[in-house]
């Protein structure tokens, strides 16, 4: 590694010093995020993972990436969170199935690969796998001058889990009369915002100033709230085996794109929008781009990060296992009989 070095390479805008000395700043982040699975170490062709005892495995994955929020973390230069929304993005798809991930891979495109920004976005991508309690085996780092600015980069990555054949989470059991419960979100979590940036006009404005109706944060700083991750109270639900029917989680496309996704035809989810627990941020959106209400309920989470359906029997039951799990999650509606896989009324 010391001798492998092309002058004409650099001259062509890509360092691959700075590529061995940014895996030399990021070791000690994914070192946090090792579990007993991992076979590998950083710097092989491809990351090992022991697969372990599950009687019937099945595999499920996710990849996705942080998108234009991205465009908040350059203008704050703060680079130290995108990580975890990346990871939060995948796991909370893989988790939908009742799979608990096992390992993660990143992948970071740079115009100019600064060592030390890579090892904070990875800081953020570590600590999204600690929560997510899965193991960060690998990654690609990507220097294209020309392709991106110097000072921004593109994150994207891909996560692994497993669920027991007979344990994968379907809709087929849902009545009418299970219950619809919301575990709230952190903020915006990474998706609509093509639509922030351009309500805010934030490459123009004042992101950096507090403002009162956040609760005294600044408005990038609300912005870059990293994305909740929901793997542990998740895990929690199916280790006490309350009877899920389906888990939604709430991204791009909002309640109408996503709830729908886990309702079986013939019936549909019931929402009592009284009984969303709205955040300011979405308030700040709506009043700011005079978004009429409808739209905010199909691009934005609204407050909610994931819903949950269970058996009506089981509400209080999955409730208080979600409370212990440091999520105050409430009820905020139900399933019906229906043609029309979601209402908001």
């Amino acid at each position: 590694m010391e001798k492998s070095f092309s002058e004409s390479y650099k001259a062509a805008g890509v360092d691959i010093t700075a590529g061995y000395r940014a895996v030399e700043l990021m070791k000690g982040h994914i070192k946090r995020t090792m579990t007993d699975g991992v076979c590998s170490d950083i710097g092989g062709f491809g990351g090992l993972f022991a697969l372990g005892k599950v009687k019937n495995p099945v595999l499920v994955s996710g990849t996705d990436g942080v998108g234009t929020k991205l465009k908040i973390a350059f203008l704050m230069d703060k680079h130290n969170t995108v990580g975890i929304d990346c990871v939060a993005m995948c796991v909370n798809d893989v988790i939908c199935s009742g799979a608990k991930p096992l390992f993660f891979l990143d992948y970071i495109a740079v115009g100019k690969n600064v060592p030390e920004r890579v090892a904070s976005i990875v800081e953020g991508v570590a600590e999204g796998c600690v929560q997510a309690g899965c193991a960060l085996i690998g990654g690609e780092t990507a220097e294209m001058p020309g392709f991106y600015p110097v000072d921004e980069y593109d994150l994207a990555g891909f996560a692994v889990g497993v669920v027991d054949k007979k344990k994968i989470l379907d809709n087929k059991k849902m009545q009418a009369g299970d219950v619809v419960i919301a575990i709230p979100s952190t903020g915006v979590h990474s998706n609509g915002f093509s639509l922030v940036r351009k309500v805010f006009d934030v490459e123009k404005a004042d992101i950096k100033t507090p403002i009162e109706a956040l609760g005294g944060k600044s408005l990038g700083e609300t912005l870059l709230t990293p994305t909740k991750i929901y793997v542990k109270a998740i895990m929690s639900l199916l280790e006490k085996k309350v009877n899920i029917r389906a888990i939604s989680h709430i991204t791009g496309g909002g309640f109408y794109e996503n709830i729908p996704r886990s309702i079986p035809d013939g019936f549909g989810a019931k929402i009592e929008k009284s009984a969303v627990r709205i955040l300011p941020i979405f308030d700040l959106i709506a009043k700011t781009g005079n978004i009429a209400e409808r739209d905010m309920f199909n691009t934005f989470n609204m407050g909610v990060g994931m819903s949950v359906v269970v058996k009506k029997e089981d509400a209080d039951k999955a409730l208080n296992i979600l409370k212990l799990a440091g999520e105050d999650a409430y009820i905020m509606g139900e399933i019906v009989k229906s043609d029309s896989k979601i209402e908001l009324c």
